[in-house]
C-alpha cells in the first residue's frame, strides 16, 4: 500500500478519507502530557466546566496532527519525502471527547521542485469534520514528494 506519485496528483483531486477516528478523553490526556501542555482547559475537568465550554476541549495541536494523519494513507503513504510546513491552521469549531472526525483533503497546486529533479511539491488542504458534518479543522499544507520511479 503506498500514496500517490507526485505526477499522480492533479490540482483540484479531492479525497473524502475512508478512515474516520473518535478522540477520547486518553488521546487528549496522553497528547497533553506527552507535550507537556498543562493548560487546564485540557486536562482539568472541573476547570473546564466553568468555561462557555463546559467540558475539556481536545489540545488543538491533536486535532492538527490526526487530520493530517487521517490524509496519510491515501496521499503521501510512502511516497513524501517530508513535510515542508503547514500555513493558514484554523479551528473553527472545537473538537470535544467523544467526537468523531472524518477528513477531506483537496489539491491546490503543484510544482515540480527546481532543486531535485526526482520530487515535487504538493499543496494539499485539509479539513476535519465532526459526526455532525461541522468543520473543526482546516490547514494548507506542502509535501516534498517522490516522482514516480523510472
Amino acid at each position: 500500500m503506498r500514496g500517490l506519485y507526485f505526477e499522480e496528483f492533479t490540482v483540484g483531486m479531492r479525497f473524502d478519507h475512508a478512515l474516520t477516528r473518535t478522540v477520547t478523553e486518553w488521546d487528549n490526556m496522553q497528547f497533553s502530557n506527552m507535550t507537556m501542555n498543562p493548560q487546564p482547559l485540557h486536562v482539568d475537568a472541573h476547570f473546564a466546566a466553568s468555561t462557555e465550554f463546559g467540558k475539556p476541549l481536545v489540545n488543538s495541536l491533536f486535532t492538527l496532527g490526526l487530520m493530517i494523519g487521517i490524509s496519510v494513507c491515501e496521499t503521501t503513504l510512502r511516497t513524501t519525502i517530508a513535510n515542508l510546513g503547514m500555513t493558514d491552521v484554523s479551528f473553527p469549531a472545537p473538537v470535544f471527547q467523544g467526537d468523531t472526525l472524518h477528513v477531506r483533503t483537496e489539491v491546490l497546486s503543484l510544482r515540480a521542485s527546481a532543486s531535485r529533479p526526482r520530487a515535487g511539491i504538493v499543496e494539499f488542504r485539509h479539513t476535519a469534520f465532526n459526526q455532525n458534518d461541522v468543520e473543526v479543522a482546516r490547514c494548507t499544507r506542502a509535501a516534498f514528494m517522490h516522482r514516480s520511479p523510472a
